[in-house]
C-alpha cells in the first residue's frame, strides 16, 4: 500500500487458518493479508508492486487464472487463493512446483517485471514462451514443457535458451516483457563476492 484515503480502513489478518498459511508459504505470499474497506463513502487506495514494472487489471467471471508467484498484487474479496500442483513441468518452467490458483469473480491485479503482454489464443491455437517470462494463464489452457528447439540438449544450453514452455488454446496468457532471474544475473558481476572482503566495491567502465 502506498497511499490510501482516510476514511479507508485496513485490517491485517491471516486467512484461511493454519491451512491458508501454509499455502501462501509454499508460493511465497504472504501469510498475512491485508483487506481494505472504504467505510461511510467511496475511499481510494495506491498500491505498488516490489519490483519495476506493469499492474494491470483483470476481470474474472466466474474464471479460474492460474498466477507465478509474485504476479498476484491483489483482488476483490470474491476472489478465492488456492494452489495448484504442477509437478516437474512446472518446476522446468521456472514457476516452481506449485502455482497460484485464483478462482472466482471480480476484479484481479497482476504485477510483473517488465511490461504485461496479453495473448489471446483460440481452440487449438499453439504458442510458445520462454520460461520466466509468464505471468498468469487462463485454466481451460494447456501446457508443456520442452527444448527450444531439435537440435539437442547441449546446443539448447549453449544458446541460452533451455527449455521453453508451449501454450495450447482457448483461452488468455499473460506474459511479462523482462526476466527478473536473467536481470539478477547480469548485475552479479558488479557486486562483491561473500568473500571480497571490505565494506565496498570498485566498478571500473
Amino acid at each position: 500500500m502506498v497511499s490510501m484515503s482516510p476514511n479507508v480502513e485496513m485490517l491485517s489478518q491471516a486467512q484461511g487458518g493454519l491451512m491458508g498459511v501454509l499455502k501462501r508459504a509454499v508460493v511465497g505470499e504472504s501469510a498475512i493479508v491485508n483487506t481494505f474497506t472504504a467505510r461511510g463513502g467511496p475511499g481510494e487506495i495506491t498500491l505498488a508492486p516490489s519490483s519495476p514494472g506493469d499492474v494491470i487489471p483483470l476481470e474474472l467471471n466466474n474464471q479460474t487464472f492460474f498466477v507465478q508467484s509474485g504476479s498476484f498484487l491483489a483482488s476483490s474479496p470474491t476472489i478465492e487463493l488456492d494452489l495448484k500442483f504442477g509437478g516437474a513441468k512446472s518446476f522446468f518452467s521456472g514457476e516452481g512446483l506449485f502455482l497460484i490458483k485464483l478462482f472466482g469473480s471480480g476484479t484481479l491485479l497482476l504485477t510483473s517485471f517488465g511490461a504485461i503482454r496479453r495473448k489471446k489464443l483460440a481452440p487449438g491455437e499453439r504458442y510458445v514462451v520462454d520460461t520466466g517470462h509468464i505471468v498468469a494463464f487462463e485454466s481451460t489452457i494447456q501446457y508443456t514443457v520442452r527444448k527450444a528447439s531439435q537440435q539437442g540438449f547441449f546446443r539448447n544450453m549453449v544458446s541460452g535458451e533451455g527449455f521453453v514452455c508451449e501454450y495450447v488454446g482457448p483461452g488468455e496468457i499473460f506474459l511479462q516483457t523482462r526476466n527478473l532471474a536473467a536481470f539478477a544475473g547480469i548485475l552479479r558481476p558488479f557486486f562483491p563476492s561473500q568473500g571480497s572482503g571490505g565494506g565496498g566495491f570498485k566498478v571500473e567502465f
